[in-house]
């Protein structure tokens, strides 16, 4: 197993297939940004699935497809399939915006994704315009639908919460989740670039404790998945609601996770400069067993935690360029 000097366990990975979207949400990606990594400085699909197969080697049990938007990567599918058939990882998933999701959501399922995340920001079609940029949510709605109807289970709802922009539209999102059966995740805002800087940050603990008291809440033993969420449930199990509170109240000493980002730099937190660099050690001929070291030695490089709440204009990178 892979631990860092803090003797935190990784068996995470959360791999950005693109840093591409078809979406300027608010919080993510400025209107207009152009800066994109160039085609071939992305890791091709076989040096991926020698990256995945070496953290798999050293114990990774987990591996989430990210952006950018991953439905953007032409023939994700195969990807997928290429990487759920490694022997040893035990849950393959998905991040996506679910535009494009009605015309993939077969071919991932049969391809091997485990789980969806799909965010959702809003039920209202000139809010998801205003956050997103363009008028997305009959597609995500689509996409939802197809998800459904292939079999994807659970399907988790990915809620940004914002400080006058969507907040009053919490517990109508989670009486939406109840009605579809999806899982709800709400998540703090969090200072990355200058977008998410300027993001209409809100404390989630307050909310929780609302939403505690209107749908009788209780605390869910079991997890659902391998990242930060502490889950609540209804007393008759049929609806979770977690909560995503990097601000508030930070997960930092349980940490289990690394991002790939598709130019090949392995980053080890979110709020902090840290990073390690594959592509060129792959692209020089690197041995199995020499991937695996170099997979160490990132490991080394992992902080103690970020300083969100300390230097909150510290990361000018946008969450896009790091994989979700």
């Amino acid at each position: 197993m892979l631990t860092d000097r803090f003797g935190r366990t990784i068996e995470y990975l959360r791999l950005s297939v693109t840093d591409r979207c078809d979406l300027r949400c608010t919080y993510c990606i400025p209107k207009g940004f152009k800066d994109f990594e160039e085609p071939e400085n992305w890791l091709t699909f076989d040096e991926i699935e020698r990256v995945v197969a070496a953290f798999v080697r050293l114990g990774t049990r987990r591996v989430r497809l990210t952006g950018g938007e991953p439905l953007l990567r032409r023939n994700l599918p195969q990807l997928a399939g290429r990487l759920s058939a490694l022997d040893g990882l035990d849950d393959l998933s998905l991040t996506t915006n679910a535009t494009q999701l009605s015309r993939h959501a077969e071919a991932l399922f049969q391809g091997g994704v485990n789980r969806l995340n799909i965010s959702l920001d809003s039920l209202k079609r000139e809010c998801m315009h205003e956050i997103t940029g363009r008028d997305s949510l009959p597609q995500i709605m689509e996409g939802l639908k197809a998800a459904k109807a292939v079999g994807f289970a659970p399907i988790k709802i990915n809620m940004v919460a914002m400080k006058d922009v969507n907040e009053s539209e919490i517990e109508s999102m989670a009486a939406f989740c109840i009605e579809q059966g999806f899982v709800l995740r709400l998540i703090e805002a969090m200072p990355m670039g200058e977008t998410g800087q300027s993001a209409h940050y809100l404390d989630l603990q307050p909310v929780l404790e609302n939403l505690r008291r209107t749908f009788d809440l209780v605390p869910q033993a079991e997890t659902l998945g391998g990242g930060p969420a502490r889950y609540w449930k209804t007393r008759d199990n049929a609806f979770s609601l977690g909560v995503i509170t990097p601000i508030s109240q930070h997960f930092c000493a349980t940490c289990n996770r690394l991002r790939l980002s598709v130019d090949g730099t392995l980053y080890m937190c979110l709020g902090q400069e840290e990073r390690f660099e594959l592509r060129p050690l792959l692209r020089a001929g690197i041995s199995d067993a020499g991937l695996e070291d170099a997979i160490r030695a990132a490991i080394e490089l992992k902080p103690e935690k970020h300083e969100f709440r300390e230097k909150p204009t510290k990361i000018l990178r946008f969450m896009s360029m790091t994989g979700g």
